[in-house]
């Protein structure tokens, strides 16, 4: 018996339709845009945007000015608020820690009601807006962008990648005299800011100068020798820009913040780095002669505000000091609005008060710059917001400030310091003690609100995303990083 049977054809799979030209890249720019790396890549290359030259003329009195790393920082903001919407209709009901959703909230709500209570709440809109982008939005926009350790070493670098380019255009001011104008000359090293902004660069000096050690200290740790010493080396080559940047409140700053990374990870080291350091400026200051008179008489000034011939510029800053109180006592609880001081500064202003501040050279023209703020954040918020959005302000520094130092401490007392954490409160440090010399403005202002954001992150972490070395029953602070 014959069994018949009948031959299947083979019947090959149907080819998947092809996408059309345009397509294709749009769902690759879509999937790069939804990667859990977008954000802290965008973060990162704001912080390179800071280094772009936005002109050596600059109107410092208009309301508002736009950086390229503003509008990233813009940028960074949109994207942030689209993955917490994504996030949000899959069913998520918390996308920031309580702490830190406090905290910011606290500034947002002073901030409103003292523009609401402005003498002209037209023209403090403008410093509503920058405030909340400056010490809310963006900071909020760090934090969700930080998911694990080497999102932080990527915005670590980037603030080492910063410093390395203004620290060698500053040097390279000062060797050839291109620099802003300075005790006769043109020396000051002010990197591509310009003489209008000549503390910009000794900031992100600064910054990239702790992110470098807080790296090295991490490698350190790590037994990753070449990685260590190439930080190191990196720190220690900040240091030179920074001294030649002649100015006194970074030079104040990064020391304290220094010393507090070294003594809470490695008191050997810092006494080490000390000894060092004395050394190395004996060598540089007293043998090669880079800066040595500039720097020492400019650190002679800093108190001098009496005598035969006392240093304008600090008589000045105490002046003006003087003046925010004044003006403070007169509106205690709100202030007198965002971005109305230079409005009551010469009604309470003493009379020997300068009218403004001479600027010149780093390509731009002599100009007498007017003196629109009180070169002190903390005074800036009080005379502007009173001592409700002092107390927003400070509530919120000192809370993240807390946050970094027990955890410091708790791993100090384990025996495991964190080289990464005492660059994030290194960072804090130094922007809480050069608010006490500076307030906010200038093209480099965005890199406040990193300091802020990489510093919640740090205290509180964040609540969406793992984070790799967490322990299960870690609070959020001790499991951050």
């Amino acid at each position: 018996m014959t069994l018949l049977t009948t031959a299947v054809p083979r019947q090959e799979p149907c080819p998947e339709p092809r996408p059309g030209p345009l397509r294709s890249p749009l769902r690759a720019l879509w999937r790069a845009l939804a990667s859990d790396r977008f954000p802290a890549a965008l973060a990162a290359a704001t912080v390179l945007l800071v280094c772009l030259p936005t002109g050596g003329d600059q109107d410092v009195t208009a309301a508002v000015h736009v950086t390229p790393a503003d509008v990233v920082s813009v940028g960074l903001v949109g994207a942030c608020a689209l993955r917490a919407a994504a996030a949000l209709r899959r069913g998520r009901s918390r996308l920031l820690p309580l702490p830190a959703a406090l905290l910011f909230g606290g500034v947002v709500l002073a901030v409103a009601a003292a523009t609401a209570a402005s003498q002209d709440p037209s023209q403090s809109l403008s410093g509503f807006v920058r405030a909340v982008q400056v010490f809310v939005l963006v900071p909020l926009a760090v934090l969700l962008s930080l998911r694990e350790r080497r999102d932080l070493r990527l915005l670590l670098a980037a603030l080492i990648a910063a410093a390395l380019v203004e620290g060698s255009v500053g040097v390279d001011q000062y060797l050839t005299g291109t620099g802003a104008s300075y005790d006769g000359g043109t020396v000051r090293a002010v990197g591509t800011f310009g003489a209008q902004d000549i503390m910009a660069m000794s900031a992100v000096v600064s910054y990239g100068l702790i992110a470098a050690l807080g790296l090295a200290l991490e490698a350190r740790a790590a037994r990753r020798t070449r990685a260590a010493a190439g930080f190191g080396l990196a720190a220690l080559l900040l240091v030179v820009p920074l001294a030649l940047s002649f100015s006194r409140g970074s030079w104040i700053a990064t020391g304290c913040a220094v010393g507090l990374a070294l003594l809470l990870t490695d008191v050997r080291l810092l006494l080490r780095g000390a000894v060092f350091g004395l050394a190395a400026a004996v060598v540089l200051v007293g043998g090669l002669g880079l800066g040595g008179d500039s720097v020492v008489a400019r650190l002679s000034t800093i108190a001098s505000v009496t005598g035969g011939a006392p240093d304008h510029s600090v008589s000045d800053r105490y002046d003006l000091w003087a003046t925010a109180g004044a003006i403070w006592r007169q509106h205690p609880a709100t202030g007198v609005g965002p971005k109305e001081f230079p409005q009551f500064r010469d009604a309470h202003a003493p009379l020997r008060l300068s009218s403004g501040s001479d600027t010149a050279g780093a390509g731009a023209g002599f100009s007498r710059e007017p003196l629109l703020s009180p070169h002190n954040m903390y005074l800036l918020v009080l005379s502007e917001q009173g001592l409700i959005g002092l107390t927003a302000f400070a509530a919120l520094f000192l809370g993240l400030l807390t946050a970094l130092l027990r955890r410091a401490l708790r791993l100090r007392a384990a025996g495991a310091p964190d080289g990464l954490g005492a660059a994030l409160l290194g960072l804090l440090v130094w922007q809480l003690v050069d608010f006490l010399y500076a307030d906010i403005g200038g093209p480099a202002t965005v890199l406040v609100s990193f300091v802020l954001g990489l510093a919640a992150f740090g205290a509180f972490g964040a609540v969406e995303g793992s984070v790799p070395g967490a322990g299960a029953g870690a609070g959020a602070g001790a499991g951050a990083l």
